[in-house]
């Protein structure tokens, strides 16, 4: 056990054994074991946009196989997945990483300006997988937001006393929100801030921008001076507001770019003091060699390899 690994586990004083030996087994797993940085491979988007916008670009992942073997060769900490995908493979890689489960999804066939995703597994299921935590989004600004907060307050309550640590996925989105406000930084950092508040282990947001959304918080920002207006800083702005950075937050992905601008994105997370980088799209739609190649080189700009 690291000094850093233990400095983290530190902050969550109020978990018990099992939550904090789940939450080192994944911090000490891979690549990046023993930094206190996570990269976690997340495959959730055949269940949330379709399998031929999905795994089209890529054939081979198609095959839940694929995935495993991706997050397990290219030395990922976890691998997160909703229970039919994990359910395919767990066994054949049991032990092999630490596995997560997406207890909660949704589907793009009904669109709707208040999303709401369907609890499609349960605490029983991760723990009969072997996974050493569960994964749930919300949608902070929806209209459906409390139904959302408080499921996953019983499910993380469930989760914590099995031992399991909990990841929430934080998206804000809904029809107060415009589209630019969805990743604006007032809205990343409070919709952080709202996982955190939720007892979220680790906490899964998208790399905010410099846009503004809430009029009373771009008085607050101006007034006081924060600095956005690199992702660096901005990264920094949403870390401090998860209780002064005491809570792991990672960055999603996103949509599918060019892997010079994917560096750029991470060195700037990295700089601004993320703990790491959930990337789906951006890993699994590449042929597997470009893959572990690109995930070869963000884990070693999150390790500070690769920052100059």
């Amino acid at each position: 056990m690291t000094p850093r690994v233990r400095e983290i586990l530190s902050w969550y004083g109020s978990e018990n054994i099992g939550v904090l030996t789940n939450m080192a087994r994944m911090m000490n797993t891979g690549k990046l074991a023993g930094t206190g940085k996570l990269v976690i491979l997340p495959v959730d988007q055949g269940f949330e946009h379709g399998p031929a916008r999905s795994f089209a670009k890529n054939p081979d992942a198609y095959d839940p196989a694929y995935h495993f073997e991706l997050a397990i060769e290219s030395g990922c900490n976890a691998y997160a997945a909703p229970v039919g995908q994990l359910e395919a493979c767990a066994r054949d890689f049991a032990g092999e990483i630490p596995l997560i489960l997406k207890v909660n999804n949704s589907d793009v066939l009904f669109g709707s300006k208040a999303p709401i995703s369907a609890l499609t597994s349960s605490v029983d299921d991760a723990l009969r997988l072997g996974c050493s935590g569960i994964g749930f989004t919300i949608y902070p600004g929806s209209q459906h937001r409390k139904q959302m907060y408080e499921e996953i307050a019983q499910i993380s309550q469930e989760a914590k006393k099995a031992g399991l640590a909990v990841v929430i996925w934080s998206y804000a989105r809904g029809e107060q929100l415009s589209k630019e406000g969805e990743t604006g930084i007032d809205v990343i950092a409070y919709s952080a801030h709202i996982a955190a508040q939720l007892g979220a282990n680790i906490i899964k947001v998208k790399p905010p921008t410099a846009h503004i959304e809430q009029a009373e918080a771009k008085k607050v920002y101006e007034a006081q001076g924060i600095k956005v207006s690199t992702l660096a800083q901005r990264t920094e702005h949403v870390v401090k507001s998860c209780f002064n950075g005491k809570r792991v937050v990672i960055f999603s992905g996103g949509e599918a770019k060019a892997t010079p601008d994917i560096l750029e994105e991470v060195k700037q997370l990295a700089q601004g003091g993320a703990f790491g980088s959930i990337m789906g799209r951006n890993a699994f739609q590449r042929p597997k060699k470009e893959a572990l190649e690109l995930l070869k080189n963000v884990m070693e700009t999150f390790a500070g390899k690769t920052l100059n």
